[in-house]
């Protein structure tokens, strides 16, 4: 969802469909895309893209198909919004002081992780990449909510995005139902709403129903690559999976900071990302 940081002008890219993308870019120097999971659009992480470009990068934040002010081609697949991602980056290197995209560096936080490690296993050239506690399922993970995608399908099929908000908060995430009765009838919630028939998406980069570590794939990705994980985040196999992530990766790293639950401030994870990125 999007937060009330400045932001700056709105630009596009078009994808190989032929699909709208909106992003914007702050800064100048190497180029950093941010990459948003589950229920975020590009302004969910403005203020990292600017924390990036405080230390020297262009950060980039976008809406990925079928959010914010991107638009959507049917039918889905993960290997289109792998183009998607391709294009915003070969926009952004494009401009001045940014370098070529293979200099390039991809930020994902949650399931927006799980594109990132999908686009860097498809070829993708990138120096280096990072993310924020992927929720790749381990041993220590509850069990997967059973035909997790059917379900979201079923929901989206009737028109019951408000559904897809509720079975995601309280099957996926964990929440109790009353938590959510707060947000009904707000701004977030109409926000929760219209990025509700996206969920699918990020369930799909996460590998479907089956939503576990992908060891072996994950065992041919040399790119450098930081997992990150917050010390807010209670729920163990959330707070864990980066340690499993970089120990699955051949070039990982894992590191935990100071943060909220499946968050941590831009401006101490953007100094972390900046060392990293620079190596």
């Amino acid at each position: 969802m999007s937060t009330d940081t400045t932001s700056a002008p709105v630009e596009t890219a078009t994808s190989a469909d032929g699909t709208t993308i909106a992003y914007e870019a702050y800064g100048t120097g190497p180029a950093v895309v941010i990459v948003g999971g589950a229920f975020c659009d590009r302004g969910s992480f403005r203020e990292l893209a600017q924390a990036l470009a405080e230390r020297s990068f262009t950060g980039v934040t976008y809406d990925r198909r079928g959010r914010g002010d991107s638009t959507d081609t049917k039918p889905y697949a993960v290997q289109r919004e792998i183009e998607d991602l391709r294009a915003v980056l070969d926009a952004v290197a494009g401009a001045p002081d940014s370098g070529p995209a293979s200099q390039a560096y991809l930020h994902g936080i949650s399931s927006g992780g799980a594109l990132v490690l999908e686009a860097i296993g498809a070829g993708l050239p990138i120096a280096r990449a990072s993310a924020l506690e992927v929720p790749y399922h381990t041993e220590s993970s509850p069990p997967a909510p059973p035909e997790y995608i059917e379900t979201l399908e079923r929901f989206e099929d009737a028109g019951d995005l408000e559904g897809i908000v509720r079975y995601f908060n309280t099957q996926v995430v964990g929440m109790p139902e009353e938590a959510l009765a707060p947000m009904i009838g707000t701004p977030m919630w109409d926000a929760l709403l219209a990025l509700a028939p996206t969920v699918r998406y990020d369930g799909f980069c996460l590998g479907g129903d089956d939503q576990s570590l992908p060891v072996d794939r994950l065992a041919a990705v040399t790119t450098p690559f930081l997992a990150v994980a917050s010390s807010g985040t209670q729920a163990p196999w959330l707070h864990d999976a980066p340690a499993a992530l970089a120990h699955a990766l051949p070039n990982g790293e894992h590191v935990e900071l100071e943060g909220g639950f499946h968050e941590v401030p831009a401006q101490t994870l953007a100094t972390v990302l900046a060392d990293f990125y620079r190596g």
